[in-house]
């Protein structure tokens, strides 16, 4: 890992802009990735893309290694829920990472997909055709743009919060409400940077939640997200102290057994980048999902 540091000039304003345009060796989405993982300081602190940089201030950031990763095509089994020519969407299983990275070089639905059909490039080589991601240890649906202007159009779709994406969440306690938003900022936690957390500052994020099923400890809840936050709902359960059962970064230590947080993306809508067509798409809860509820069944509470 290298280590650079300059000191502001004549280049002031946003950290990512300033960075960027006096280091042009660096892209600047290079940049932002640093600052999102905490890499970057201005006067030994941390702080965001957004921060105004001035003349005088000391900037400082580690550049990881870069890892050459071969990415190959892989026969691997794809879920396939829909397919046509700009897009398809997967039913991913848990324990499958989305993309390739540094200890997830292959097995990942990235290498699935290119052995399937040609994908689009906007995202470049690590992520080609991924619009959105969830995360390795939830299952369920997701989209994938087959060709650059799908690739905008379905990008475009989710930055206007046109697309519908709600997923099934078993977590910890017992609601008294039916049904509720969690309006709260997520950035990357100050206490822990592998984390995110709610915090003073960070990017907006809305979840909408309701109560499909009361079990003694456990909610079974229908979770809609108006924003796509890394970890959105992961971090707004365990925000309201109903973290989601099974999840092993921010959950209890003792939870329910499994591979991974009880957590499915169940629907998701979209427009159709070539007809206009609105579709919408279901997975069913897996069947790791469907033995634990069937566990807790005998303590299930009626709902109120």
């Amino acid at each position: 890992m290298t280590v650079e540091t300059f000191v502001v000039g004549e280049i002031v304003g946003r950290l990512d802009k300033v960075i960027a345009e006096t280091l042009p060796d660096y892209s600047r989405s290079q940049v932002q990735d640093w600052i999102e993982a905490g890499l970057v300081t201005v006067n030994g602190i941390p702080k965001k893309s957004k921060y105004k940089a001035k003349t005088g201030e000391t900037i400082q950031f580690e550049i990881p290694a870069v890892v050459e990763l071969d990415i190959q095509p892989q026969d691997i089994p794809l879920n396939i829920v829909y397919e046509d020519d700009d897009l398809l969407v997967i039913n991913k299983p848990q324990g499958m990472v989305v993309h390739p990275s540094l200890g997830h070089e292959d097995g990942t639905l990235v290498n699935a997909l290119m052995f399937h059909t040609p994908l689009s490039q906007i995202n470049g080589a690590f992520r080609p055709g991924i619009v959105h991601r969830i995360d390795k240890d939830t299952s369920g649906l997701l989209m994938v743009a087959k060709n650059d202007k799908a690739h905008e159009a379905l990008s475009a779709q989710l930055k206007e919060k046109k697309n519908l994406r709600e997923y099934y969440a078993l977590v910890h306690g017992e609601f008294t409400e039916n049904s509720g938003t969690i309006n709260a900022p997520i950035g990357r936690s100050n206490a822990d940077r592998k984390k995110n957390a709610v915090i003073k500052g960070g990017r907006d994020a809305v979840t909408h939640f309701r109560v499909i099923k009361r079990f003694v400890g456990y909610t079974l809840l229908a979770v809609k997200l108006e924003t796509g936050r890394t970890h959105q709902i992961r971090v707004h359960m365990a925000y309201i102290n109903h973290p989601v059962a099974g999840d092993p970064l921010y959950g209890p230590k003792k939870t329910l057994p499994g591979q991974g947080q009880y957590l499915h993306a169940a629907s998701l809508g979209l427009t159709q980048p070539t007809t206009g067509e609105e579709m919408v798409f279901e997975a069913p809860l897996p069947d790791n999902f469907v033995a634990m509820l069937d566990q807790l069944e005998p303590y299930a509470e009626p709902n109120k």
